[in-house]
């Protein structure tokens, strides 16, 4: 007999056994929220999952939901995407990592991972929760459908089937997690990215009011969904690739292999429509499909009673552009080009960055731009409805340490904050030329500090700074030194109101 046997949880579902790590905390893979989505039920919303006799494995993780691996160029984004599609139809699935001696009562955080809606998973290095639990918090990654099966809106299927995903984790995160020692009313939903716009989502669905408390949006978007008009343009590329009927029927026969090529197949749709642009600037067929943005609803009122933290990167945009060769190559018809995928006015637009930074060159102006049209314009929407209700607690951030990677190009680019968010930038897929915090060491305290401070608004609702209005939109400058700013970089702000 071990002095150290594995630790037993009983769920509603049924026993799980964990691994305890070192430092005293215990990791919980692969249990299962929902059932595997199999046939047509890729296409269903999720159904609860059989319980288990005895005590189920949950020692190794499990597989993931169905995707293409992802490569960006010159940098190794292996550790945010993970390495692929890990196969097995049981995907539905939580990890959750907590301190071994849990007593009870602890603040839980809930993590939506990104990848576009087609990729990514909780086998992704840098979603380990061990610092989460040697920290006091019950952390908790998921997986959701991706891609077709996730999002793609089929006549006779509910629409955002991945985000439905996201609210039944939420439930089992309910019923169980004061099993593993977490306080179910005080839970914290978080994301980064497609994981952010999802949680954006999640605040303006009537049907999660209640599961959670408090939601970080980390570089998603409150603006970022698709009308049923533009997901229709998607669908029927979809079924022209398939060769099948736009019908949940037709696609229910199809198997997941086929639905990732044909999903990769899908770039390049042009979803301009005479009322909307595409929010993705055409970076992913695939979003939220939802005739009424999140920042709209969260304006009516929807999730005014959680507390909301959100922000983004200086440089965003830099990470579409600087891997790929793109970004030193931008001339002025890049900046117009996507000026014009971006904003009804692109010539004022273009104008208003090129007063703001006037020594600036092609590539950093395009960047600029494509942060703002991405992330920037639809954090600020998201973060100034949330604010306008008495009452609701809103705070704002900008990341803006500059990493070293490509000899020190990529810059506080899209997803360079999550090593800190996690304190797991000592991760040696992350350092080198290649890794995505590059050579050299971070500042020393970044990451603990930025660590502690997502786990104060998870634990209190206050990170620390002052709160966000509509009139000083106080902002929370994260670098190498932190400093409160009032209405960063408003002359670009203004161009999108």
């Amino acid at each position: 007999m071990s002095h150290h046997p594995e630790p037993v949880v009983t769920t509603a579902q049924g026993a799980v056994r964990g691994l305890r790590r070192d430092g005293g905390t215990a990791a919980y893979l692969n249990i299962p929220y929902a059932a595997p989505p199999v046939g047509a039920g890729r296409f269903a919303p999720p159904r609860p999952h059989e319980p288990w006799d005895g005590v189920r494995d949950a020692t190794v993780p499990g597989p993931n939901a169905p995707q293409s691996e992802r490569k960006l160029g010159s940098i190794d984004m292996s550790p945010y995407f993970g390495t692929g599609w890990s196969r097995g139809e049981d995907y539905l699935t939580v990890n959750v990592w907590t301190p071994a001696a849990a007593q009870g009562g602890l603040p839980v955080m809930v993590f939506v991972h990104g990848g576009g809606f087609v990729a990514g998973s909780t086998r992704s290095a840098l979603y380990d929760g061990s610092a989460f639990a040697r920290d006091g918090v019950v952390l908790v990654t998921l997986n959701y459908r991706l891609g077709i099966a996730g999002f793609l809106d089929l006549p006779g299927a509910p629409a955002n089937r991945g985000l439905l995903d996201v609210v039944t984790a939420l439930r089992w995160v309910r019923e169980n997690i004061d099993a593993f020692g977490g306080d179910p009313d005080n839970v914290t939903l978080f994301g980064q990215s497609a994981g952010a716009t999802v949680v954006g989502g999640v605040l303006a669905t009537a049907e999660a009011a209640g599961l959670f408390r408090r939601a970080i949006v980390q570089s998603g978007s409150g603006l970022g969904a698709f009308t049923t008009e533009q997901a229709a343009r998607v669908t029927a590329a979809a079924t022209g690739v398939l060769g099948v009927e736009p019908h949940v029927d037709a696609f229910a026969e199809i198997s997941d292999e086929r639905l990732v090529e044909a999903a990769a197949e899908l770039a390049g749709i042009d979803l301009q429509t005479a009322t909307h642009r595409d929010p993705l600037i055409g970076l992913s067929p695939f979003s939220l499909v939802l005739d009424t943005q999140p920042a709209v609803s969260v304006a009516a009122g929807h999730g005014s009673a959680v507390d909301l933290l959100v922000g983004t990167n200086t440089e965003e945009g830099h990470l579409y552009l600087v891997p790929v060769d793109r970004y030193a190559s931008s001339t002025a018809e890049d900046v117009d080009d996507t000026a014009a995928r971006s904003h009804p006015d692109p010539a004022r637009l273009v104008e208003a960055y090129r007063k703001a930074r006037p020594e600036a060159p092609y590539g950093e102006l395009r960047s600029a731009i494509m942060t703002d049209a991405l992330f920037g314009a639809g954090s600020r929407a998201l973060a100034g409805s949330h604010a306008a209700h008495p009452g609701a607690a809103t705070f704002a951030y900008e990341f803006a340490w500059r990493s070293h990677a490509l000899d020190g190009q990529l810059g506080a680019a899209h997803a360079v904050e999550l090593p800190f968010v996690f304190d797991l930038t000592h991760l040696p897929q992350l350092q080198g030329p290649a890794g995505l915090l590059g050579p050299g060491e971070p500042p020393a305290d970044l990451a603990a500090r930025m660590h502690a401070t997502w786990i104060r608004f998870a634990a209190t609702g206050d990170p620390g700074w002052d709160r966000y209005d509509t009139e000083r939109r106080a902002t929370m400058r994260i670098d190498a030194e932190w400093s409160q700013v009032d209405d960063p970089r408003s002359e670009e702000r203004q161009a999108w109101s």
